[in-house]
Protein backbone atom coordinates (compact mmCIF):
# COMPACT_ATOMS: atom_id res chain seq x y z
CA UNK A 1 0.00 0.00 0.00
CA UNK A 2 1.43 3.36 -0.94
CA UNK A 3 1.53 6.26 1.42
CA UNK A 4 1.61 9.81 0.48
CA UNK A 5 3.01 12.03 3.02
CA UNK A 6 2.37 16.24 2.61
CA UNK A 7 4.19 19.28 3.34
CA UNK A 8 3.00 22.43 2.33
CA UNK A 9 4.97 26.32 2.00
CA UNK A 10 2.73 29.69 2.22
CA UNK A 11 5.02 31.92 0.53
CA UNK A 12 4.58 35.95 0.35
CA UNK A 13 6.22 38.68 -1.21
CA UNK A 14 8.82 38.49 -4.16
CA UNK A 15 12.10 35.69 -4.04
CA UNK A 16 14.62 38.02 -2.28
CA UNK A 17 12.42 39.85 -0.15
CA UNK A 18 9.26 37.23 0.24
CA UNK A 19 9.55 34.68 3.17
CA UNK A 20 7.62 31.70 3.62
CA UNK A 21 6.64 29.23 6.28
CA UNK A 22 7.36 25.03 5.45
CA UNK A 23 4.66 23.00 7.66
CA UNK A 24 4.94 19.15 7.64
CA UNK A 25 1.47 18.59 7.41
CA UNK A 26 1.12 14.31 7.83
CA UNK A 27 2.99 14.19 10.70
CA UNK A 28 2.28 17.67 12.12
CA UNK A 29 5.64 17.82 13.86
CA UNK A 30 7.12 21.12 12.79
CA UNK A 31 6.93 24.15 10.82
CA UNK A 32 9.77 26.13 9.18
CA UNK A 33 10.55 29.38 8.36
CA UNK A 34 12.49 29.73 4.51
CA UNK A 35 13.60 32.05 2.90
CA UNK A 36 15.88 32.65 -0.26
CA UNK A 37 18.66 34.80 1.87
CA UNK A 38 18.71 30.89 3.82
CA UNK A 39 18.95 29.15 0.35
CA UNK A 40 21.59 31.33 -1.19
CA UNK A 41 23.81 32.31 1.86
CA UNK A 42 22.49 30.75 4.88
CA UNK A 43 20.52 33.02 7.84
CA UNK A 44 20.26 31.70 11.60
CA UNK A 45 16.92 29.70 12.47
CA UNK A 46 15.94 29.56 8.68
CA UNK A 47 15.67 26.22 6.92
CA UNK A 48 15.95 25.69 3.10
CA UNK A 49 13.93 23.42 0.46
CA UNK A 50 18.05 21.87 0.44
CA UNK A 51 18.61 21.26 4.53
CA UNK A 52 15.00 19.59 4.14
CA UNK A 53 16.01 17.61 1.20
CA UNK A 54 19.25 16.62 3.78
CA UNK A 55 16.98 15.45 6.34
CA UNK A 56 14.97 13.28 3.61
CA UNK A 57 18.17 11.99 2.46
CA UNK A 58 19.74 11.22 6.03
CA UNK A 59 16.92 9.53 7.07
CA UNK A 60 16.16 7.75 4.17
CA UNK A 61 19.76 6.39 3.99
CA UNK A 62 19.77 5.20 7.87
CA UNK A 63 16.70 3.01 7.05
CA UNK A 64 18.10 1.58 4.01
CA UNK A 65 21.64 0.56 5.24
CA UNK A 66 19.56 -0.70 9.05
CA UNK A 67 17.52 -2.88 6.70
CA UNK A 68 20.23 -4.48 4.70
CA UNK A 69 22.40 -4.95 7.76
CA UNK A 70 19.56 -6.50 9.96
CA UNK A 71 18.75 -8.14 6.67
CA UNK A 72 22.41 -9.85 6.26
CA UNK A 73 22.24 -10.79 10.51
CA UNK A 74 23.61 -7.42 11.59
CA UNK A 75 21.76 -5.59 13.75
CA UNK A 76 23.19 -1.73 14.01
CA UNK A 77 23.71 -0.50 17.39
CA UNK A 78 23.41 2.83 16.30
CA UNK A 79 23.49 4.73 12.78
CA UNK A 80 24.44 8.70 12.16
CA UNK A 81 23.85 9.92 8.75
CA UNK A 82 24.23 13.53 7.90
CA UNK A 83 23.43 14.12 4.37
CA UNK A 84 25.11 17.59 3.27
CA UNK A 85 23.05 18.54 0.32
CA UNK A 86 24.76 21.70 -1.71
CA UNK A 87 22.95 24.56 -3.84
CA UNK A 88 24.31 26.70 -6.38
CA UNK A 89 22.31 29.56 -7.27
CA UNK A 90 21.53 29.51 -10.82
CA UNK A 91 22.27 26.25 -11.83
CA UNK A 92 20.36 24.63 -8.53
CA UNK A 93 21.01 21.40 -6.63
CA UNK A 94 24.26 20.39 -7.60
CA UNK A 95 25.13 17.37 -5.07
CA UNK A 96 24.42 15.59 -1.79
CA UNK A 97 27.17 13.81 0.50
CA UNK A 98 26.54 11.40 3.14
CA UNK A 99 28.96 11.19 6.16
CA UNK A 100 28.16 7.81 7.95
CA UNK A 101 29.39 6.78 11.41
CA UNK A 102 27.53 3.77 12.82
CA UNK A 103 28.20 1.11 15.17
CA UNK A 104 27.32 -2.79 14.04
CA UNK A 105 29.59 -5.82 16.11
CA UNK A 106 31.18 -8.28 14.07
CA UNK A 107 31.54 -6.64 10.43
CA UNK A 108 34.81 -5.65 9.35
CA UNK A 109 35.40 -1.91 7.60
CA UNK A 110 35.34 -3.38 4.29
CA UNK A 111 32.02 -5.25 4.83
CA UNK A 112 30.58 -2.06 6.42
CA UNK A 113 31.04 0.03 3.48
CA UNK A 114 29.56 -2.81 0.99
CA UNK A 115 26.48 -2.28 2.96
CA UNK A 116 26.74 1.17 2.87
CA UNK A 117 27.46 1.93 -0.72
CA UNK A 118 24.18 -0.76 -1.36
CA UNK A 119 22.26 1.54 0.88
CA UNK A 120 23.59 4.51 -0.66
CA UNK A 121 22.26 3.00 -4.12
CA UNK A 122 19.23 1.71 -3.12
CA UNK A 123 17.10 4.27 -0.59
CA UNK A 124 14.43 6.01 -2.14
CA UNK A 125 15.50 9.25 -1.95
CA UNK A 126 19.08 8.31 -3.35
CA UNK A 127 17.02 7.04 -6.37
CA UNK A 128 14.60 10.44 -6.63
CA UNK A 129 18.10 12.14 -6.87
CA UNK A 130 19.80 9.93 -9.89
CA UNK A 131 20.37 13.42 -11.61
CA UNK A 132 23.28 14.55 -9.11
CA UNK A 133 26.20 13.47 -7.57
CA UNK A 134 25.51 11.66 -4.13
CA UNK A 135 29.28 11.04 -2.65
CA UNK A 136 29.92 8.74 0.79
CA UNK A 137 32.01 8.84 3.93
CA UNK A 138 31.32 5.43 5.73
CA UNK A 139 33.05 4.13 8.96
CA UNK A 140 32.67 1.97 12.14
CA UNK A 141 32.37 3.59 15.10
Amino acid sequence: MALTSEATTVWTGDLKSGQGTVSLDSSHAAEFPVTWQARSVGSPNTTNPEELLGAAHAACFSMALANGLSAAGHTPESIQTTAAVTFEAGVGVVGSHLLVSASVPGLTEEEFEAFAADAKANCPISKALAGIPITIEAELA
